[in-house]
């Protein structure tokens, strides 16, 4: 049994008091940033699954939230439209449904990278014909006339939101989008009246509030969400900032919601290796500048940290995206003395990866999704609703596919009992959460098992069941979540001395030193690679070798650049289209595209994939009315399925 400890109640000073953005009062300080999501129908009107993603989040207890909206044509599906008055019901529905929770609701003006001009095809714009890295392609410069209707276009946007009873309109100048490319020296070469000087490159932005200003009124609140520090060579930095931010609240803005890094920066902003918090200097820099509310934002998930930061002055409100996405009723559970319980964002970045599969892949359907929370878009669908019958319910595996069952199981009023054959609940999660920068797997792990212990789960450690426990037990449904256990390789040489799999170099079960080889070049081995570089005794080389064309293929595309650099600057060597053949003392035998060819090593590591653990499928089978199994017992794959799958066991048994 797990032993339960008594824990301090948490006291917020600050993050649950309400404060005025211009005449919009918010209840506290807990800001959901815009996400892009897919969420909307295809004709980017708003329809049940969109209403139903940010209801949750307003139940959640969010304070403001902030939907993003194309107050132009932008040829994606991925935002709704705020371009005609069509698309007013629809948003009308949203805005009224959230108020009905007590949050607040802005509509945040974003155009990205595209427009569709004259009813054409989307064409990729910007202020010069600069490089777009996300687009892969140079865009085509807007013309004087084109930016003044883009301007038009966004006041009559925010005149339609007030219609449609938004509180507040926010203006996107961020994430190397439109109007951050207007503001960056590093993509705005015009010599007109929009580029140049600073004032020029700020002109369209400005021009925008005062449009706002003219159609929606004069009183009503205008946020600017501006990138402070673009972490770009050569662009926009906070030395540049002072006199953006007294602009713009010269202007007519009435808060400034601090932005960072375009998404193609070579600077990490949200990833893990992030520190929680890192980016809230940029916001104590621009609340010394303005009169005005500041909100911050990048990595903070933590509403202890959160609370710390408004309690010492640095910032005025939280803003969260993805810690919301991932958890809808953060501040309810904070407020509420449930922290523990809160399910963190791990930073995985998988979210913003398939938004950006859609960008570049026109009419492609992608929607966002949580690794962590596997309702996250489907809050009208994945209902939790009470069990007709109670069941005997028997869970093997503690790892969160387990977990996961076992308390979505509980709630809904099934007597659940976890068999964990180790000493603690995690599964592969404990190993995971061993390499550098995966701090947030720690909390997952705890946060997993402090629901699972909530939900009343009778929890059995160092208990290994099989047969003869369904036997005495006699379950009505048995749900296997018995992990997968680590390949190896058919070759010779594979049992000797010196090699080790990488689990166990990264348990401390077994050393590794001097120059070592890690086969496989997959999300395992670059991790276990980073912590020999880091945190090996006495570790003087590493080269990863990978028999496919390309390393950290299962690494998402949004952190797998960060994670290929880190590695590179550590000194981390990486071969590839490079097939082991045997190995002996001294190193390696390989072959490189026929190519015969020897490496020399001190220490292998094998880091070359897993397979399911299925032995106990065939020895149940027929002994228990109902068997499911979840997780890396079906197939080896990420932490989602395995959440996912025992979510949608436990609502369905």
């Amino acid at each position: 049994m797990i032993k339960k400890v008594e824990k301090p109640i948490i006291e917020f000073k600050k993050l649950f008091r309400p404060i005025k953005i211009g005449k919009m009062e918010i209840k506290n300080r807990v800001v959901m940033l815009a996400l892009t999501t897919g969420y909307n129908e295809a004709d980017k009107t708003i329809g049940d699954r969109f209403v139903h993603y940010f209801v949750e989040r307003a139940k959640g207890g969010a304070g403001l939230i902030i939907v993003p909206f194309a107050p132009v044509d932008v040829g994606s599906p991925l935002q709704p439209g705020l371009y005609h008055e069509r698309f007013i019901p629809g948003a009308r529905r949203l805005t009224d449904e959230i108020h009905a929770y007590g949050a607040k609701i802005a509509a945040q003006l974003v155009i990205p990278y595209h427009w569709v001009a004259n009813e054409d095809l989307p064409v990729v714009i910007g202020p010069s014909p600069v490089f777009n890295q996300i687009m892969h392609c140079i865009p085509r410069s807007l013309t004087v006339k084109e930016i003044r209707c883009i301007v038009k276009e966004c006041g009559k946007a925010a005149w339609r939101a007030r219609e449609a009873g938004f509180d507040a309109v926010e203006l996107l100048v961020g994430g190397g989008y439109l109007l951050n490319r207007f503001l960056s020296p590093t993509t705005n070469k015009r010599r007109d009246e929009y580029g140049g000087s600073l004032e020029n490159r700020m002109r369209i932005t400005v021009e925008i509030i005062e449009s706002i200003m003219r159609e929606a009124g004069e009183d009503y609140p205008i946020i600017c969400r501006i990138n402070v520090e673009e972490q770009m060579e050569g662009g926009h930095s906070i030395g540049d900032s002072k006199d953006v931010v007294r602009t713009l609240e010269g202007a007519g803005a009435q808060a400034i919601n601090v932005y960072t890094g375009w998404h193609e920066s070579p600077v990490p902003t949200i990833q893990a290796s992030v520190p929680r918090g890192a980016f809230v200097y940029l916001a104590e820099k621009v609340k010394s500048w303005v009169s005005i509310p500041v909100i911050t934002a990048n990595r903070i998930n933590d509403p202890i940290l959160a609370d710390k930061i408004l309690a010492e002055g640095k910032a005025d409100l939280i803003g969260m995206g993805r810690a919301l996405l991932a958890d809808p009723e953060l501040p309810n559970k904070s407020r509420e003395d449930r922290v523990d319980e809160i399910v963190p964002c791990i930073a995985c970045s998988n979210c913003l990866a398939e938004i950006f599969s859609g960008y570049r892949n026109w009419g492609k359907p992608v929607s966002t999704f949580c690794t962590v929370n596997p309702i996250a878009g489907k809050e009208g669908e994945y209902v939790v609703e009470p069990a007709e019958i109670s069941k005997n319910v028997l869970v093997i595996g503690g790892g969160p596919g387990g977990m996961e069952a076992a308390m979505t199981a509980s709630m809904r009023g099934h007597h659940v009992t976890l068999y964990e054959k180790g000493s603690k609940l995690g599964g592969r999660l404990l190993i995971a959460s061993i390499p550098p920068y995966k701090d947030e797997i720690k909390a997952l792990v705890q946060s997993l098992v402090a629901r699972t212990q909530k939900a009343g789960v009778e929890i059995k450690l160092n208990s290994e069941a099989g047969p003869e426990t369904i036997e005495e037990e006699k379950p009505d449904v048995v749900i296997l979540a018995t992990g997968a256990i680590p390949n190896t390789l058919d070759i010779p040489g594979v049992h000797g001395d010196n090699v080790a799999i990488a689990e166990d170099v990264l348990t401390g079960r077994r050393e590794a030193s001097g120059a070592v080889l890690v086969i496989g070049g997959g999300m395992v081995g670059c991790e276990t690679a980073d912590f020999l570089m880091e945190r090996g005794r006495d570790v003087t080389q590493v080269i990863i070798l990978e028999m496919l064309e390309r390393i950290a293929t299962d690494v998402s595309p949004t952190y797998r650049p960060f994670l290929l650099a880190r590695l590179r600057k550590a000194g981390v060597k990486m071969e590839t289209n490079t097939t082991i053949k045997e190995i002996i003392d001294k190193g390696v035998k390989v072959s490189r595209q026929g190519v015969s060819g020897f490496i020399k090593g001190d220490k292998v590591v094998l880091a070359v994939g897993f397979k399911a653990n299925k032995q106990l499928v065939g020895e149940l089978k027929g002994k228990v009315t109902e068997l499911y199994s979840v997780g890396d017992c079906v197939k080896p794959r990420l932490i989602k399925e395995a959440i996912e799958e025992g979510f949608c066991i436990g609502r369905e048994i």
